[in-house]
């Protein structure tokens, strides 16, 4: 089949809860001003690339790359000259009323061109020097600003090289290897909030009124919702300013207060329902390029949905990790439906000059 409707019906319906979610946001105290409307303005500015995209193909999408990399990594650099501060964070780049992150387009440039330089699979010690090579300068320059960014690039990465037919012992030495460089070597060179941001959820109560305020009201916030929620709008947590980011790293506790465990588990039904779509697009592609293209993306929604909804249970560390078609931000959401779109154009093309 050329065509699988059921990819865009799938991410259609998550838009829609991502809509709803913001819009009920929208009504807390802490949010800005107009956020829905901005929101609404990133579906529509996602056309234009995605209608790039359907023109281009999937052999003009691979050429420019080297391209789009290049202006990412230009884009991450001028962060630390013109970058404006968000959050204690210095990744943002303004553009007249609107402003965008870096790192989102960076997210998408090392797929493509992890893509283009693991075309030809695992070949020894060369394959790694040509994606270490692609990948140290890009998470160099986001690790300095922005830790979760850093993260999900490296999860990109990892299930990448996996993609290319990397020998499984070389990954669970990579794993072993983080696990002790992490806490040893890179967590005592974190600032103390961030130290205490990454440790807090494992008992948020040891600091009730400061590090651990967010997660303890995320939790209050999804147990209320009960098995029904509390309906659209009716949320108390996010509409009286308790539960802090209810639009972005914490859209998932308003969305599960109003809908209640039903709505959640519709929410985690969808996005299981995307993760397969790309599986199945990677499995039904006779190209190892394109099964690594794929693999990245999955890697990259995977990671972040994990993150997000793990860290608004407190069974994860809190990164500022987006949710990702659902949590509010216009950077995010172009980024993601734009990184779907390339999916869905790269599985239409798939057979393009194959015999």
């Amino acid at each position: 089949m050329k065509y699988d409707l059921r990819f865009p019906v799938i991410i259609a319906l998550l838009l829609v809860a991502g809509l709803l979610t913001v819009s009920t946001a929208a009504l807390s105290p802490r949010a800005s001003e107009g956020i829905f409307v901005k929101q609404m303005l990133g579906v529509l500015l996602a056309l234009v690339p995605l209608g790039v995209l359907w023109w281009a193909g999937r052999d003009r999408i691979y050429r420019f790359a080297p391209h789009l990399f290049g202006l990412a990594l230009l884009l991450q650099a001028s962060t630390f000259v013109i970058g404006k501060e968000v959050n204690g964070q210095k990744n943002w780049i303004m553009l007249g009323p609107l402003q965008f992150q870096p790192l989102e387009i960076t997210k998408l440039a090392l797929i493509l061109m992890l893509a283009v330089v693991l075309r030809g699979g695992f070949k020894g010690l060369p394959t790694y020097a040509q994606a270490l090579a692609v990948f140290l300068p890009a998470v160099a320059l986001v690790v300095v600003n922005d830790f979760g960014g850093a993260m999900v690039l490296s999860v990109m990465f990892g299930v990448m090289l996996l993609a290319a037919r990397v020998p499984w012992w070389h990954a669970a030495l990579a794993v072993v290897a983080i696990g002790v460089t992490v806490p040893t070597v890179l967590f005592p060179h974190l600032e103390p909030y961030q130290q205490k941001r990454l440790t807090i959820f494992v008992n948020p109560y040891q600091d009730p009124r400061g590090a651990g305020y967010q997660v303890i009201q995320s939790i209050i916030a999804v147990g209320s919702g009960g098995v029904e929620g509390k309906g659209y709008k009716q949320g108390s947590q996010s509409h009286n300013g308790f539960l802090p980011e209810a639009h972005t790293d914490f859209a998932f506790s308003t969305w599960a207060e109003e809908q209640g465990l039903v709505g959640a588990l519709g929410v985690l039904a969808l996005y299981g329902a995307l993760f397969w779509g790309l599986a199945g697009m990677a499995a039904q592609s006779p190209r190892l390029q394109d099964q690594v293209l794929f693999a990245g993306i999955l890697g990259q929604i995977g990671f972040q949905v994990i993150e997000n909804i793990g860290a608004a249970l407190s069974v994860l560390p809190l990164t500022g990790i987006t949710l990702p078609l659902i949590s509010y931000g216009l950077s995010s959401l172009v980024s993601t439906l734009t990184t779907l779109g390339v999916a869905y154009v790269v599985y239409r093309d798939r057979l393009d000059g194959q015999i």
